[in-house]
């Protein structure tokens, strides 16, 4: 308890700057605590929501019905399953149109690249902020730091014998900077190349899904190709 109140003490009577600092990284790791829970939670529901439909979706051989299902809902849809509602929504408004397959295909597999993208946009939101803080957030406790000791050392200078027990405090209070600093640093950039793993771990599922789907899609094409040439003969 003794040392809890003293490093108090110690932040209590630290320069204004110095208490700047400390103030400005304790809401920076704060911020970056509330980024980290969120940021957690929405990969942890865009990953098993994906889970979901992949095995809904790969289990069922009625991809319309499936369709269906996901325009009733459109407003709550995840990632994955965005990606398939624009995927076959572009299908069938080109099929509608036109009977050339190239087209088809390289419409809806543009438009499955283009919600791909929309959705790396919304995993990656606020990430860049946890890499500001960890790599920013040091040099910014480090900054109290060299303030608070200049201004130990400029105290000094009207005193005529100096002693360890005369600059220590100062000393250690600029220090708290630092620690402070670390505490927000540290956090920040582990989390922020976790969720870097896993959002390209993500992401690639979805793209890797685009793939696939764009197969299925492709052998519709065909064997609707091959029903209107049996129709003409």
């Amino acid at each position: 308890m003794n040392n809890d109140m003293s490093i108090l003490q110690l932040v209590l009577n630290a320069s204004p700057v110095v208490q700047g600092v400390m103030i400005i990284l304790l809401l920076a790791s704060v911020l970056s605590w509330a980024l980290i829970i969120g940021k957690s939670r929405q990969l942890r529901r865009a990953r098993i929501s994906a889970e979901d439909f992949e095995e809904d979706f790969w289990g069922s051989s009625d991809i319309s019905g499936t369709y269906s299902q996901l325009t009733m809902r459109r407003g709550t849809l995840d990632g994955l399953e965005r990606i398939f509602e624009a995927g076959f929504s572009e299908f069938g408004r080109l099929r509608r149109k036109t009977t050339n397959d190239e087209i088809i295909m390289d419409g809806s597999g543009r438009a499955m690249r283009i919600a791909v993208s929309r959705e790396a946009d919304i995993v990656e939101q606020n990430l860049p902020f946890l890499a500001s803080v960890g790599s920013v957030s040091p040099y910014i406790g480090l900054f109290g730091t060299v303030w608070g000791i200049m201004n130990s050392f400029t105290a000094l200078g009207n005193v005529q014998q100096a002693t360890l027990a005369m600059v220590a405090p100062g000393i250690a209070e600029a220090l708290i900077a630092t620690a402070v600093g670390l505490f927000a640093a540290i956090p920040a950039v582990i989390f922020y190349n976790r969720f870097s793993t896993d959002i390209d771990r993500l992401l690639n599922r979805y793209e890797n899904f685009s793939d696939e789907f764009s197969t299925v899609l492709q052998r519709q094409a065909i064997r609707r190709a091959k029903q209107d040439h049996d129709d003409l003969r």
